[in-house]
């Protein structure tokens, strides 16, 4: 189910709701069902060294070893 950023038309709030596709959402404000559903942002990817570095760890913590070298018990970049 995705996640839908919508502005309630009575009340002119903003929210976010995660909406199956054959439900008529309503404002968790009000309660009106008059929403306009508004273009959202994707969210880049983190590519710092850190987030990079953590991602890999618990990568090769759960197992998957494509970017962990066994022999020195290091990730490779």
């Amino acid at each position: 189910m995705p996640i839908y950023d919508y502005i309630c038309r009575k009340c002119k709030r903003n929210f976010e709701l995660l909406v199956m596709s054959s439900t008529v959402p309503a404002c968790p404000h009000c309660g009106g069902t008059r929403l306009q559903t508004l273009m959202s942002a994707p969210a880049a990817p983190g590519k710092s060294a850190t987030l990079i570095a953590a991602g890999r760890a618990r990568a090769a913590k759960a197992g998957h070893t494509s970017n962990y070298r066994r022999s020195n018990g290091k990730i490779v970049d």
